[in-house]
């Protein structure tokens, strides 16, 4: 099958976020499948962009070749819209070059926002090609929700557009979030056409030597000296959307339970807020490292008992979630305190942990000494459940498979 991926962000293990579409391209690339991804040249996301002298230039990344168009770098809001609407308008453009000159049998529009949808619409119209939507976040919802926008924003009317295009015209919707399905069934989806495929995980990625990697020495010094005790830990980013400073309140409101020790290894623009509550509060009981590369990881989480996954009050949340961090707790038989409002959540299903209300610090104290009463045998019997999903349900390669089986030819 030839397969076009249009992801306006799209990156790669050299350039770094956003995983999803190297991930499982590279998988498709091994099934036998030729796969293009359609990308901007420049993306908030990554951590290096694509040097390219035109536009149409093409690269190819462990088998997949990549188109790039030259987009204009942004920092601010408007920056960015104007950086969408230049890659949205090549696109548009090169509309029968792309389908000839590839060829596709499924046309993927993938990028976060859903005005790509148009052109991919009309690539899979020209080259006779199935059709998909994959859905990361709900947009335009998602910057209503959590920006404020009206929807008479011109901003927001013109995502709404393209959104309720996609559901009016597309043949498989690809959903990350598990709980979506009615919400796009509302805006005009028909019955049977929605499928959820969450993010994935590498196996070489989480051999048994990842865990035995050494930490660097301040790390190592950190947890040494906290043998015998319970460790309550986060690895990630220190964002304000992990709602992080309330694993540190819990921290607070366990004080005197002296067994027990929170981690946080990570590093954002929300540290020093931690470290302000940390110093009034006296707060002994909890550490804060540095961050380490992503294939130190394993290494780290090995050495917490109990992770904890936080998210702010959100009804986005209620349509599902699709945590990395989430993954690589359960990798590490961790059980998990999730305060994310998710009914119904992975975590909930599976039984690898306690799901609480976002933002709940007297709830997650409660769940975290629920976890710290009881036996290590136990919590490890309930993080295995977690290890055994993801090892059963979420290698790249099996979600590969699973998303190209509704476009069977």
């Amino acid at each position: 099958m030839n397969i076009l991926l249009i992801n306006h962000y799209a990156g790669s293990k050299e350039y770094g976020m956003e995983y999803r579409p190297y991930y499982l391209a590279r998988e498709w690339v091994k099934q036998g499948h030729q796969v293009t991804i359609v990308g901007a040249t420049f993306s908030h996301l990554r951590l290096r962009q694509p040097q390219v002298e035109r536009d149409f230039q093409e690269e190819d990344i462990d088998g997949i070749k990549y188109v790039w168009f030259k987009t204009p770098e942004y920092g601010g809001s408007f920056a960015r819209i104007k950086n969408i609407i230049v890659f949205l308008w090549k696109l548009r453009k090169n509309v029968k070059k792309i389908a000839k000159l590839y060829a596709p049998n499924l046309v993927i529009a993938s990028s976060t926002y859903p005005l790509d949808n148009i052109p991919a619409h009309k690539i899979a119209v020209a080259a006779n090609a199935k059709y998909c939507y994959e859905i990361h976040d709900l947009w335009p919802l998602s910057p209503m929700l959590i920006g404020g926008y009206s929807k008479y924003h011109p901003f927001i009317l013109a995502m709404q557009y393209g959104e309720d295009y996609a559901y009016k015209h597309v043949d498989k919707v690809v959903s990350l979030l598990w709980n979506a399905e009615d919400h796009c069934k509302e805006r005009g989806l028909a019955s049977g056409k929605f499928v959820c495929i969450p993010n994935g995980y590498n196996p070489d990625e989480w051999s048994d030597e990842k865990f035995e990697l050494p930490l660097p020495k301040d790390h190592q010094t950190a947890f040494d000296s906290l043998s015998g005790k319970t460790i309550v830990g986060f690895a990630g980013g220190f964002a304000a959307s992990g709602a992080v400073i309330t694993l540190v309140k819990s921290a607070a409101e366990l004080i005197k339970r002296e067994d027990v020790h929170f981690v946080l290894v990570g590093k954002g623009p929300e540290q020093s807020a931690y470290e302000q509550l940390i110093k009034e509060q006296n707060l002994t009981n909890i550490s804060i490292l540095p961050s380490v590369p992503k294939n130190l990881i394993p290494a780290i989480n090995k050495h917490f008992d109990i992770a904890y996954l936080g998210g702010l009050h959100s009804e986005l949340h209620q349509y599902g979630t699709s945590y990395n961090k989430m993954t690589d707790y359960m990798l590490c038989s961790l059980p998990i305190v999730q305060s994310v409002d998710e009914p119904g959540s992975v975590v909930e299903r599976v039984g690898c942990g306690i799901r609480v209300e976002a933002e709940n610090v007297k709830a997650v104290s409660k769940a975290i000494i629920r976890l710290a009463n009881m036996t290590p045998e136990d919590r490890k019997k309930m993080g295995a459940k977690g290890k055994a999903y993801v090892e059963a349900n979420l290698p790249w390669s099996k979600l590969a498979e699973d998303f190209l089986k509704p476009f069977e030819l």
